[in-house]
């Protein structure tokens, strides 16, 4: 089967926004002209995450996720704020494939078998986000990385697993927007012992990263931002309209940051086809 490449947009109000370790947000421009321009350059599929949803105790990106499924034909997952069957139904009815669920599986594991049981299994992806302890352990976290819950994330996973969640979001937090690579221990760990899909995300830099992450993870598929982002901001940003929230001297500056090497998905994809490693192959021209 092909390996996924997947394009991730953390979302704070309107705009989209990149982080170090999941904090520090700068804003990067509009979402969905970043969707679109992913959707255009090949992405497998595209995950939105509302990143200030623990604080307003609700996912807002309804309108988001109808404007971009209009736009694009991939599959969308949508996570942040996702506490409720309730709260799953909304999101699907505004065109999302997926959503991911986190800080309300930790809190009641049964809203996994029960979404799983109503919505499919393949509709069903629970996010993980871990920190390695001083003595490698790996332990799961909530609310970016903030929360301690003192479970170890195998565990959890193959609980996930049995309660039919359809795939895993694994997060590493340490690792996250700073450029060094996945934690590609954390993800073998996990792909070796379950059967079901792992979405590695956190600490591409480059598109050796990636390769490396497929190679000696063995994920399923990888998360990416940074490298996209960074590669696409200059390209987007005479389509990005000012609004009353976020400050976007950052982005008017054009800088990247000197751990990140940009790449598009065309580009990517070639790289990893090249070294052997099978994915849906770009079919536009100039990459």
């Amino acid at each position: 089967m092909n390996h996924r490449i997947i394009a991730r947009l953390d979302v704070k109000g309107p705009n989209l926004v990149k982080g170090i370790h999941l904090e520090g947000l700068r804003v990067l421009g509009d979402p969905v002209h970043f969707a679109e321009y992913y959707y255009e350059q090949g992405a497998d599929e595209i995950i939105y995450m509302d990143v200030v949803a623990s604080l307003y105790e609700r996912n807002s990106l309804h309108d988001l996720i109808s404007k971009t499924a209009k736009k694009t034909f991939i599959p969308i997952t949508v996570g942040g704020g996702i506490r409720s069957l309730e709260d799953i139904k909304s999101i699907l009815r505004c065109g999302a494939d997926k959503v991911a669920i986190n800080t309300a599986a930790i809190k009641d594991p049964n809203l996994i078998k029960e979404a799983s049981k109503k919505f499919g299994s393949s509709t069903i992806v629970v996010a993980i986000e871990v920190i390695k302890q001083p003595n490698g352990d790996y332990l799961v976290f909530t609310d970016n990385g903030r929360e301690y819950t003192g479970i170890e994330v195998l565990a959890w996973a193959k609980q996930v697993e049995e309660f039919g969640a359809g795939e895993i979001l694994i997060t590493s937090v340490d690792n996250e927007g700073a450029g060094g690579g996945y934690d590609n221990n954390i993800i073998s760990i996990l792909s070796k012992s379950l059967s079901i899909p792992i979405i590695a995300h956190g600490g591409a830099g480059c598109k050796q990263h990636i390769y490396d992450c497929f190679f000696e993870g063995k994920a399923d598929a990888v998360a990416i931002a940074s490298i996209i982002h960074y590669e696409s901001a200059s390209k987007l940003f005479s389509k990005y309209t000012k609004t009353s929230e976020g400050n976007i001297e950052y982005l008017k500056s054009n800088a990247v940051p000197q751990f990140i090497s940009p790449a598009s998905i065309p580009i990517i994809k070639e790289f990893l086809l090249n070294k052997f490693i099978q994915c849906r192959p770009y079919k536009g021209e100039n990459p």
